[in-house]
């Protein structure tokens, strides 16, 4: 395989741009990918969902009526984190076979892949079918970005099959799980804290929750692929001083669901668990996502990375929810992959990095996948993707 200078000088390019969420300000970073692909002969149109938080949809179409292929990833980052960097996060330092940076894994690597595979196919004869990128801002704050764009009437309209540009080190998954979070409150009745007696402490209720929490049993049965769904209460806050007893406490509890699952149903069981006592709110929710790993486009891909991988895929899913939370449905419920050329295990860390070769590899995968699609291999595709009613 021929090296692709050009995914490196484009990943660090990406790495350069500040976008990390909060506050996101994609606007820069997603006219600069939307002026390469327009060059080219894409398409473009952008969307905002906030002051500078843009969203780039392109297409590239083709002269068949078969439905375009669609490639999407995110350009917000998540934050630094306390602990210092040893590499500077923004300027895409290469060692050896690593390139380092905020987001080089998660997933700028992976946007660049997919541009640079979407240069190459608009620089070849018309194609039979359409390529369309979606580039979305908002992807680590619950996929604002993609679920804003599904929310447009005739802006996304359909896709025959999409791939997700999400880090799995070029391993091809067939779905991911969905996620629910719920912000919980306990209420008591304040006092001096050297007269606990007088009042009623928010923080000891908040306590019995968590450990009822904590034994919480969904109750249904685990997915073949993506398992069982988890609940992970992640943040607790109570009390306004040290000598009151608090009258206030609340719990932050993130679940990561399966299809099958419906969020309203798992909110209802939260509060039958608990008691008319407590107070649980909606904050986020992305849907779950498996596609059928017997769909012939999915073994099709199968078939072409086998040579990457040097083994025959088997079928796997990801713990984490992607964009495709949004835009599976909103494109009709195409067979869709996550495969990307970034670590799993780096994605949000210090000093993230991608390796360099897989950098490379991506951008043949993609190419492959794109040029089979578009004008090379007529695959069918079918629409047996499992429906969720999250």
């Amino acid at each position: 395989m021929a090296p692709r200078t050009g995914s490196i000088d484009l990943t660090r390019s990406l790495l350069a741009f500040n976008t990390i969420n909060p506050p996101g300000q994609e606007q820069e970073c997603a006219k600069y990918l939307g002026s390469l692909l327009e060059s080219v002969g894409f398409q473009i149109r952008c969307y905002e969902f906030a002051p500078q938080r843009t969203t780039i949809v392109a297409h590239l179409n083709g002269i068949s009526d078969r439905l375009p292929l669609c490639f999407t990833g995110h350009i917000d980052t998540v934050p630094l984190g306390a602990t210092p960097w040893r590499q500077d996060p923004f300027a895409g330092e290469i060692e050896g076979n690593k390139i380092y940076g905020r987001g080089s894994t998660d997933m700028k690597s992976g946007v660049a892949a997919m541009i640079v595979a979407a240069i190459q196919l608009a620089q070849m004869p018309t194609p039979k079918a359409g390529l369309t990128l979606v580039l979305t801002a908002g992807e680590e704050t619950c996929c604002q970005g993609a679920y804003h764009l599904a929310s447009l009437e005739g802006v996304l309209g359909e896709a025959g099959a999409i791939v997700v540009g999400e880090p799995t080190a070029n391993y091809p998954w067939i779905g991911h799980k969905g996620a629910v979070r719920f912000e919980i409150r306990t209420q008591g009745v304040t006092a001096h804290a050297s007269m606990p007696e007088q009042g009623v402490n928010a923080v000891y209720k908040a306590a019995q929750v968590i450990l009822k929490l904590q034994a919480f049993d969904f109750q249904v049965t685990p997915h073949p692929i993506l398992g069982k769904p988890t609940l992970n209460v992640s943040t607790i806050a109570g009390g306004l001083n040290i000598n009151s007893v608090p009258d206030r406490c609340v719990i932050g509890v993130d679940i990561r669901t399966i299809p099958g699952q419906n969020h309203a149903e798992i909110q209802q069981q939260l509060q039958d668990l608990l008691g008319g006592e407590v107070d649980i709110e909606l904050l986020d929710r992305a849907q779950s996502i498996a596609t059928d790993e017997k769909n012939e486009w999915i073994q099709s891909v199968f078939k072409l990375i086998e040579p990457y991988l040097k083994t025959h895929p088997v079928a796997k899913g990801a713990t984490f929810f992607t964009d495709a939370s949004a835009l599976t449905p909103a494109f009709g419920y195409p067979p869709t992959l996550i495969l990307g050329p970034g670590e799993p295990e780096m994605a949000h860390k210090t000093d993230e990095f991608c390796y360099i070769s897989k950098l490379e590899e991506g951008v043949e995968i993609y190419t492959e996948i794109a040029e089979a699609w578009c004008s090379v291999r007529p695959w069918k595709v079918g629409r047996n993707i499992e429906k969720t009613s999250n």
